[in-house]
């Protein structure tokens, strides 16, 4: 075995807490007087819930958000009992488990109130509701048509002390900075037509990360931090997380599989949609679409191998890719960053996104089972 190596698994997502614990820190005292939302939903994109979770709190974040009950109870279910939020549900969904782990509901229906009425009765105790007003976003919420008896049955249900409304939130589409305002006057309205009804919700909430940072008009009482926790630029510009004083939370990596020399025009991987155009070395790396290297790269994305970038050629494969590294000296074990913290030389979520003709969002949240989850503290 060659003596430089320091051997890590053969392949891996490093996930470095102490960053998640800086990057809720310096956003908690960009937005302060407004609390922190962390939201960890998707298994923490990927970075893992409830580790990620907890460095969060310990950073500061006052509440965590999820999408669904599954993963809000499976965070009980860890030992985690800070204020928490699911807003995400089937159909069929038995409120009643969640409102007795005191998880509160996001609520988008007449429908999904009366459920959580129901299910306070059942747990016998209040639930806790956000009632989520569409400004616009037109996915999930009480479309403005039925805020009025939305609210109204919510004034009801509180005063028999069935619910317990304790935030009202939407959520913008980043359009334009015009549309974003337009969305923050129409929750403004429906806030105005929720007090004046009678309700004192405890949190507003309106921000995610991108707004959180450059629309300071709307982060009202609380913000709602999904892939600024990780340490992911939101906007797609080109501002990288450096200049948004994060710092990226996950590094995958794997170790050089094999390599091989190869002469001019040598075909490789399937279809031979590259050929070699001269004398080179490929090396082979162990990860695939099946880990969440995603195919669409194929030919466009790069990794770093001692510090350097070299690029990916031929057709992304279900399990390995390979690496044209031309004459380096790099030898089979060699450590492999497909991508970490653009500061070290690696490549970033963001290049691979662009790579893709995707975003850093879903290159993070797709990494597979298949890679093991370290979370490194910080020494």
């Amino acid at each position: 075995m060659n003596p430089r190596h320091v051997l890590a698994p053969f392949r891996e997502a490093v996930v470095d807490l102490g960053a998640v614990r800086h990057n809720v820190r310096h956003l908690a005292a960009t937005v302060a007087p407004a609390r922190i939302m962390a939201v960890v939903k998707a298994d923490g994109y990927g970075h893992g819930a409830a580790a990620v979770a907890r460095a969060a709190l310990e950073g500061g974040a006052d509440w965590l958000g999820v999408a669904d009950l599954d993963e809000a109870i499976a965070l009980r279910g860890a030992g985690i009992d800070a204020p928490m939020l699911a807003w995400l549900h089937d159909p069929a969904a038995r409120f009643a488990p969640a409102v007795a782990r005191d998880i509160d509901l996001g609520v988008s229906s007449l429908a999904q109130l009366e459920a959580a009425a129901e299910a306070a009765t059942i747990a016998d105790r209040p639930a806790n509701v956000h009632l989520k007003l569409d400004t616009g976003l037109s996915r999930n919420g009480i479309a403005a048509t039925d805020w009025a008896p939305a609210i109204e049955r919510a004034v009801e249900l509180e005063r028999a002390g069935r619910v317990r409304v304790r935030g009202l939130f939407s959520h913008l589409a980043n359009a334009s900075p015009a549309e974003d305002a337009a969305q923050l006057e129409a929750f403004l309205r429906g806030v105005e037509s929720a007090e004046a009804a009678g309700l004192a919700p405890e949190v507003r909430h309106l921000a995610s990360t991108a707004a959180a940072i450059r629309f300071p008009e709307a982060r009202l009482d609380m913000v709602r931090i999904g892939i600024g926790l990780y340490g992911v630029p939101p906007y797609g510009d080109g501002t990288t997380a450096a200049e948004l004083g994060l710092r990226p939370v996950m590094t995958l990596r794997g170790r050089i599989a094999a390599v091989r020399r190869v002469e001019e025009g040598t075909g490789a991987s399937y279809g031979y949609t590259w050929r070699a155009s001269r004398s080179t070395t490929l090396a082979l790396v162990p990860l695939g679409y099946a880990d969440g290297v995603p195919r669409q790269a194929s030919g466009r994305g790069e990794v770093a191998i001692g510090g350097r970038r070299h690029p990916v050629v031929g057709r992304i494969a279900m399990d390995q890719f390979l690496v044209d590294v031309g004459d380096e000296d790099v030898a089979v074990g060699d450590e492999v960053v497909l991508f970490g913290d653009p500061g070290t030389g690696a490549p970033s979520a963001d290049d691979w996104g662009d790579a893709a003709d995707s975003i850093a969002y879903e290159i993070v949240t797709r990494i597979g089972p298949r890679v093991p989850r370290t979370h490194l503290e910080p020494s």
